[in-house]
């Protein structure tokens, strides 16, 4: 096959196949674009349920979830929160903007999930909450967490960012603790292109949530604010999206399984790459990303197979960079001598390969195929 015919292969593709168009049309017939549509109440009454939960509080982005989230528990200076060193930076940018301290823990080397067994030697009498993140399609093992903040009277804060539609033991991630969080950015099982989504069952941290996302205007004088917010609010035309998407979320994730699964038989004999780990004996993997994490017999790192697959037009996508080593956080002062190996590891070592639900099996053959080549 001549170079030039060969298509890239993007890392990730959004779905939209389904009543978006519908719906988008219908805010722009009535005029509903704004957070006030009708739409934002639908969805987050759906995502809700989904998750397990009373209440749906809709945002602009993951991010801001996080930073209303951590908000709403009044979590602040001279507290501690404890959250894995491999996720995304927004988790430790909400505590630190919220004048907390971040506590880092490493990750299971199978899981790539914090590693619950190290939780409670970071405990002290400063710890307020756990923020626990499940990571790239498996979840976190949440009895022994759960258990722990029962112990100590932490609050968790539960990331399900990248677990839409995944379950621990048969129950709903987004479920766990005193609040969780969603991200609907476009690589997202749900999008909205860009948003985010807040649930709980405490009705006063809802509200308070609500307040937050809406700059804290007063119900009695609108223009008078008691405490600081922000402009978090979902538009109508966001939410439109977001609520065609979960007419098939279940589908969606039946879809991401087939790929991990397919990815897994196409790669299995390749013995110098770790791969994702199918199940636990809580979950099943929902393979949000397919990740591939190179053994120490390969000469090269991420970096240089990421190079090399994208000679081939494969698209990827690096791992998380730990926490404990990110200079912003290194320059403000956190994480001196802090040690990860496990994150640190898997940081450099790791990347993630196709896995849009728009992916064909064709697709996932050349892109199996061409890793095969450059490990040679």
């Amino acid at each position: 096959m001549k170079e030039e015919m060969v298509q890239p292969i993007p890392v990730s593709e959004p779905l939209l196949d389904g009543n978006e168009a519908q719906y988008l049309s219908e805010c722009i017939e009535t005029g509903w674009i704004s957070s006030e549509g009708p739409f934002v109440q639908q969805f987050e009454e759906h995502m809700a349920v989904k998750a397990g939960r009373q209440y749906g509080i809709a945002v602009s982005s993951g991010s801001a979830a996080l930073d209303v989230a951590v908000s709403a528990l009044r979590i602040g200076a001279g507290d501690e929160v404890i959250l894995p060193t491999f996720t995304i930076i927004s988790c430790a940018a909400s505590i630190v903007r919220a004048g907390a301290q971040p506590v880092v823990v490493d990750c299971d080397p199978q899981t790539w999930n914090m590693d619950v067994s190290q939780i409670e030697n970071k405990i002290t009498a400063s710890t307020k909450a756990i923020l626990v993140v499940h990571i790239y399609g498996l979840p976190v093992d949440m009895d022994p967490v759960m258990q722990l903040a029962e112990k100590y009277g932490l609050f968790i804060i539960e990331d399900a960012a990248e677990a839409h539609g995944q379950t621990y033991k048969n129950r709903p991630c987004g479920s766990f603790g005193a609040i969780s969080i969603f991200s609907f950015y476009p690589n997202k099982n749900i999008t909205t292109g860009e948003g985010g989504m807040v649930v709980t069952d405490d009705e006063n941290l809802a509200e308070r949530c609500r307040s937050l996302r809406n700059l804290c205007f007063q119900k009695q004088q609108r223009f008078i604010h008691e405490e600081w917010g922000w402009n978090y609010r979902m538009s109508n035309i966001q939410a439109a999206l977001g609520l065609a998407q979960m007419e098939r979320l279940d589908q969606f994730v039946k879809r991401k399984r087939h790929i991990g699964q397919y990815y897994s038989r196409l790669l299995r004999g390749v013995d110098n790459i770790e791969l994702p780990l199918m199940k636990t004996n809580y979950a099943e993997n929902v393979y949000w990303v397919y990740g591939i994490v190179l053994k120490e017999e390969v000469a090269f790192d991420a970096k240089e197979a990421m190079r090399r697959l994208g000679e081939h037009k494969i698209g990827t996508r690096p791992f998380f960079w730990p926490m404990h080593e990110q200079p912003v956080m290194k320059k403000m002062g956190f994480f001196a001598n802090e040690s990860c190996p496990v994150a640190e590891r898997i940081a450099r070592r790791g990347f993630y390969i196709p896995a849009s639900l728009v992916l064909t099996d064709v697709q996932m053959e050349r892109v199996s195929q061409s890793l095969k080549e450059i490990l040679k």
